[in-house]
Formats: structure tokens, sequence, C-alpha cells
């Protein structure tokens, strides 16, 4: 992957979220074919709506749970899940129901059960749809923060802008692959705005 961040901007039903969902392995391309280089990368996607991924009713317990395969200890996943919680700034909640958390709040525990399965590869889908702007604000500087390279499909400008690439799609076609400033503005064009 050449760049760390990419967006991917568009309309709805542009393609944006198939995009997403064609890299993760989540759909099959219905015509040509998809190939990522490197082969193989290990992706964690995040969804609009984090109650499509929270599986485990207790936060610690669903952050644990992404970790069963890379980590055989219960105790040391619950040891990494704790870890994982308080760079989320969210330690406190670790007993907590996920029914009892905020929209923002699940939302970082989503990210927090992508994250610990360590993922190459970090796919966001309109992961700041459902937050108030503070929660916004709070979510896109964990994202910015991340490592791992993220590819997020978003109507956040300011979200796009802080990308290094940027992909705008139209009516399921790439009309512009560039840098920030020029692919909004071309997205700007399109959308008559």
């Amino acid at each position: 992957m050449s760049q760390h961040r990419i967006a991917v901007i568009g309309a709805n039903g542009s393609g944006k979220s198939t995009l997403l969902r064609l890299i993760a392995g989540l759909v099959a391309p219905t015509q040509g074919s998809l190939q990522l280089s490197p082969a193989g990368v290990r992706s964690g996607f995040i969804f609009a709506n984090p109650q499509a991924q929270l599986i485990m009713p207790v936060v610690g317990e669903d952050i644990a749970f992404s970790m069963r395969r890379s980590i055989s200890s219960a105790s040391r996943r619950r040891a990494r899940s704790r870890e994982i919680l308080d760079t989320m700034g969210l330690g406190e909640r670790e007993n907590s129901s996920i029914y009892d958390l905020s929209s923002g709040e699940r939302q970082k525990v989503a990210l927090a059960g992508v994250l610990a399965a360590e993922p190459e590869l970090v796919l966001a889908d309109e992961p700041t749809t459902l937050l108030d702007l503070r929660s916004t604000v709070e979510f896109t500087e964990l994202l910015m923060g991340l490592q791992a390279p993220m590819i997020v499909a978003t109507h956040d400008l300011q979200l796009a802008a802080r990308a290094e690439r940027v992909l705008v799609f139209e009516e399921g076609r790439l009309i512009a692959d560039d840098a920030p400033a020029p692919a909004i503005a071309r997205y700007r064009e399109v959308a008559g705005a």
C-alpha cells in the first residue's frame, strides 16, 4: 500500500462501501476481478453502525473475542483487552454492557476489536455517520493515529482532507484518484456543490 491513509468519497450509492467490502472479501465481484498488492492482506473492517460487529454483550469480552485465534490464554486476552481499551479512553468500561454505551463509545469498542486482531489494513465504512460532533472529532483522531494503513469511505470531507490520497466514485466508477484538495474539488464539481 503506497499511502498510509486513503479516503473514498462520493454520493450515496456511488460504490464507496462496495469497494471496501470487495477489499475485505465480504462480497465477490459480479464482474471483473480485484487484485490486492500484496495479496492476502489481513484486514479489519469497521462498519458505520458498530452494532453490526459487536458480538459479545460485555465490552471486554467483545475485544477478547477478537483475539481468540492469536492469543490462547484467556488471562492474556483480558490483559491485552484492557490495554487496548485504555488507549481508546474506555478502560473504565471494560465490564460494561455494550448496550449501555453511547454511539461514540460503541464505535471505539468496534475499532478496539478490529485493532485487537492486529490487521495489516483497516477498512472503515463511514465510521462517523452515527456520531455527534464531539464523538466524530475523537474518533477521527483515533483513526488518524493508527499505525496500520487505512482506507476510509466517508461523507466527511474534513476527514477526507486529512488522507494522503482520495478516491472519488460516481455511479460505480472511479472518476478521480488524487491528492485531497484536487480530488475533493472534483467531487464538489460532480455534486454541483
